[in-house]
């Protein structure tokens, strides 16, 4: 049996499950992506807290992959499909498949506001992480030399978007403000630092369980953050955040954890685009009226009877589409019949800080310090590297025992002294 060209774009939670599964004897895959490593996003915060090093959440391709002998890896962006011919056109340039896999994630979702976009920061990728802990210690360097005028903008950190990202943005960064920058900073005052969680509902946490919204609320208030409810951003410049309720922010530092958008690529019909861009997808995953085309994750919008408005976006969606695809692949070559998606809905947790977190399963909800040992124990089990498990839980250790990291580093290049050794 000839092997088919599999191009899968993406090496997110669904593009590297379904490279891990496709049978070897089956298939010959290319692997095509932006970066050269697969990120684990569900600790994005952390490392933009200066709570784990980028590296430890930041897994290369290549060696993930090391032992797959039917598998390439290119590094390219991918920006126009032609699903006559069956190819697709990169940076680097143009490939033939026989079936193709879209697996692309989203991106932030600004709604159209280009000026908030422009100045704000997001949280999708670990520059991202790094680009905020950079960010927010030179917050803090400038604070002892700056004018009280510019202090005020300089105090305030505001984060978008009262979701599981939002909540544990808040309560990591309530927690360095009162365990660990003081030590570092001794001339600054910090109860002068405000940090300010904007929600556009009623709740935080508003997909989750009443538990879940209660104890946010009540651990975050507790934190000294504030919450900020019914609310909604309408402009922002750099300097002045504007709500619609008139009222104004003076702050350097705002992140945008409001709403996410499907990526998508030219040679997509319009007319299979969904809300949020997501693109529809029949019960196997394949593009409507498409025979070769697959889209998985955060890309993909598929209704069931359970799930009319599409699935959440997840991990846990993603890799589980990604499986099963894998065996539909394998069975359309013995020509079998195929599998249709279900998805089976296994809970979901977030933390808001030391010895807290809420985990909602289909049986049970809690919250407190079993759920925070429940959620370190699995986001530590989906580490895929055994090494990279033995550094964060030496970090995570460390920071519980001595309240304190050793991980504030500004990383970024020195202008001034690049500048001179041009000259």
């Amino acid at each position: 049996m000839t092997k088919k060209k599999v191009i899968v774009v993406g090496g997110g939670f669904a593009g590297l499950q379904l490279v891990r599964h496709l049978d070897e004897k089956l298939f010959d895959i290319l692997l095509i992506d932006k970066v050269n490593h697969h990120q684990f996003q569900p600790l994005f915060y952390q490392v933009a807290t200066s709570q784990v090093e980028p590296s430890a959440i930041s897994f290369p391709l290549r060696h993930v992959f090391k032992k797959k002998k039917n598998l390439q890896i290119r590094l390219a962006e991918v920006y126009a499909i032609d699903r006559t011919q069956k190819t697709i056109q990169t940076t680097i340039g143009t490939f033939e498949y026989d079936y193709l896999v879209l697996a692309m994630g989203g991106k932030t979702n600004f709604f159209g506001n280009e000026k908030i976009e422009k100045n704000a920061f997001t949280l999708k990728t670990t520059y991202d992480a790094i680009t905020i802990r950079n960010h927010i210690l030179e917050i803090f360097e400038k604070i002892l030399s700056a004018s009280e005028a510019e202090k005020e903008y300089l105090r305030n950190i505001v984060i978008v978007g009262g979701g599981p990202t939002g909540v544990e943005l808040a309560g990591a960064f309530a927690e360095i403000k009162k365990h660990i920058l003081p030590r570092d900073y001794k001339r600054i005052d910090f109860s002068k630092l405000k940090i300010i969680l904007i929600e556009g509902s009623k709740y935080t946490l508003k997909s989750m369980s009443n538990l879940a919204r209660k104890s946010s609320v009540d651990f975050l208030n507790r934190m000294g953050v504030e919450l900020r409810m019914e609310e909604f951003v309408t402009d922002y410049d750099g300097n002045e955040l504007i709500l619609k309720s008139g009222k104004i922010i003076k702050t350097k530092t705002v992140i945008w954890s409001a709403g996410i958008i499907a990526n998508i690529i030219p040679g997509i019909p319009k007319e299979v685009l969904g809300r949020g861009n997501r693109v529809k997808v029949n019960r196997q995953n394949r593009l409507m009226n498409e025979e070769a085309v697959f889209v998985l994750g955060d890309m993909a919008f598929m209704r069931t009877t359970k799930y009319p408005q599409g699935h959440p976006q997840l991990a846990n969606v993603a890799i589980n589409q990604a499986k099963l695809l894998a065996k539909n692949l394998r069975a359309m070559q013995y020509g079998k019949p195929l599998k249709e998606y279900e998805y089976k809905d296994l809970g979901a947790m977030a933390t808001f800080g030391r010895n807290n977190a809420v985990v909602d399963l289909p049986f049970v909800n809690f919250s407190g310090f079993w759920a925070w040992l429940v959620w370190t124990f699995l986001h530590l089990m989906l580490i895929l590297s055994t090494k990279n498990k033995l550094f964060i839980f030496i970090d995570w250790a460390w920071a519980y025992i001595t309240k304190d990291t050793s991980l504030r580093l500004i990383l970024k290049e020195n202008k001034s002294a690049a500048c001179r050794e041009k000259q």
